[in-house]
């Protein structure tokens, strides 16, 4: 693989990684914790873990690959900035509540209850087509959605016991964390 594919993939990954650190910074300590949303976790990161799994290091990189993985990076940064931003300061890694805890629906959060996790999988899928085949992609795409799932409904659960009726009625009204689904 040329080495411009690993630039490409780190670039991708900085890119969207980076607006976390300064907004997970601002982060009030929290008052509820579920870190049972951990195992969502480790699940996500075996997905991105199994796409290094062949010989990537062999695959060819034709330019139509190159420009489907920069647009999916794009757009995972994009919502990473935006999603970060609109959370201010309750960004957290475990599934929690602080006490000054607010429901976010504005920004990305008006198109997807989880913008974090779409722009996760955009990941995903930017260096699936980057690195791996369509049967490696399929395999780290099952356990990354498992992994979300997981993490989302005991995400989802905390907001519904803090936020209630109101909650509800955005859970109703918006996706979980593919658009217009």
């Amino acid at each position: 693989m040329p080495v411009y594919a690993y630039l490409l993939i780190v670039t991708g990954v900085v890119a969207w990684f980076y607006p976390f650190v300064p907004a997970h910074r601002g982060t009030a300590a929290a008052r509820v914790v579920n870190s049972r949303s951990r195992w969502g976790l480790l699940l996500q990161f075996l997905a991105f873990s199994l796409l290094w799994q062949r010989h990537f290091w062999e695959r060819p990189l034709p330019i139509w690959r190159a420009v489907v993985s920069i647009t999916l990076f794009a757009l995972a940064a994009l919502l990473s900035w935006t999603s970060s931003r609109a959370l201010a300061g309750q960004l957290r890694v475990d599934a929690a509540l602080g006490a000054d805890h607010r429901l976010v629906r504005s920004g990305p959060y008006a198109l997807v209850r989880n913008p974090i996790y779409t722009s996760m999988l955009l990941v995903l899928c930017a260096t699936a087509v980057i690195i791996a085949g369509w049967k490696l992609f399929v395999a780290a795409l099952l356990l990354f959605v498992i992994g979300t799932e997981i993490r989302v409904r005991i995400e989802e659960r905390l907001l519904a016991s803090h936020f209630g009726e109101e909650f509800e009625d955005y859970k109703r009204s918006v996706p979980a964390y593919i658009p217009f689904l």
